[in-house]
């Protein structure tokens, strides 16, 4: 039977960075006088791209068997900007692979279980219309977002979608007038009808004389 996953969580890992990758091109925190158990230019390298992959800092620091109290103090040492700036670009990496799953997700549905009586009796797969609606809000929040009404003024773009909205289905005036005219005319012309005084018929206000 296929592997199926129930949650992106099974398999959140990506692939490390390649050797050549350029987030791996950081200059290393330098160590005056390195011990045995310092974390030295090959561990710092070995810990992005293990943060790259997984996104988690306390699985990159058990990868190269440091702490993370260690690995804190190491960031904030002189000289250790490149390894600061890795640290950061690996985590967003981490973050938007995240992103990516929880937007799949979103578009097609997990693949679940479906248990009855301690037996399995096949897949379904279903949809989180919550993530859904975080993905519109967040993506296309002029159109989904939550506005605030004194957030609602002119040039707003939910403002002007409303306005346009408006004046697409407002009617026009002269219309208006010609639609009022034509239905006293026909009321005229019951009441005459009914007094045996009918008048002639009179032209609409759409009609105008030929030349």
């Amino acid at each position: 039977m296929p592997k199926h996953y129930t949650s992106y969580m099974s398999h959140r890992d990506g692939e490390p960075p390649a050797a050549d990758d350029p987030l791996l091109d950081f200059t290393p925190v330098p160590h005056a006088s390195p011990r045995k158990n310092s974390i030295g230019p090959e561990r710092q390298r070995k810990f992005i791209a293990t943060l790259a992959a997984s996104g988690i800092v306390t699985e990159a620091a058990l990868a190269i068997g440091a702490s993370t109290d260690a690995l804190y103090k190491l960031r904030q040492r002189p000289g250790a900007e490149g390894f600061r700036a890795a640290w950061d670009e690996a985590i967003d990496r981490g973050v938007q692979r995240l992103e990516d799953c929880a937007l799949q997700r979103a578009l097609k549905g997990e693949e679940r279980m479906v248990v009855s009586g301690g037996r399995l009796l096949g897949f379904e797969r279903r949809h989180n219309e919550g993530l859904t609606m975080f993905f519109l809000r967040s993506r296309r929040p002029e159109r989904y977002g939550v506005v605030r009404v004194e957030d609602l003024k002119p040039g707003h773009p939910q403002y002007e979608r409303i306005r346009q909205e408006l004046l697409r289905d407002e009617p026009d005036i002269e219309d208006v007038r010609a639609e009022i005219l034509r239905k006293v005319a026909a009321i005229k012309r019951a009441k005459a009808r009914e007094t045996g005084d009918e008048p002639p018929a009179l032209p609409g206000p759409a009609m105008r004389p030929l030349d």
